[in-house]
């Protein structure tokens, strides 16, 4: 199943929260991407409802195995591509809002080339 784009930003936003805080609410998702509450409760029901998150009885947050696929796969291309952009002279904070849209319609192909060719070149 493809995910827009705004789901897969979620999604990263709760992994990214969980690593930091370990438990993750509703309400930390909102401050972390800077949108309401209520927007975050809707996307989170409808992640819920497809399989990628679950809620406990307190409100706690957690990736199902297919969302937690679903993140680490966004994360892994924010990160790789933040990098590259870094590397070769953008400012980080540009480097990372750019991460942020490319992120979204990078080919897989594309993506894993691009992570061969800074294997071989840079190192990492």
């Amino acid at each position: 199943m493809k995910l827009q784009e705004s789901a897969e930003n979620y999604l990263e936003a709760i992994y990214v929260l969980s690593q930091e805080k370990g438990s993750v609410r509703s309400i930390d998702v909102a401050h972390y991407m800077g949108f309401s509450k209520p927007s975050i409760s809707r996307a989170v029901g409808l992640l819920r409802d497809n399989g990628f998150v679950a809620i406990d009885q307190n409100g706690l947050l957690a990736l199902t195995e297919a969302g937690l696929k679903t993140a680490q796969s966004v994360y892994e291309r924010h990160t790789v591509l933040t990098d590259w952009l870094v590397s070769i002279g953008v400012k980080r904070e540009t480097a990372a809002q750019d991460a942020c849209r490319i992120e979204h319609v990078i080919s897989r192909e594309s993506f894993e080339k691009l992570k061969e060719h800074l294997r071989e070149h840079h190192n990492t």
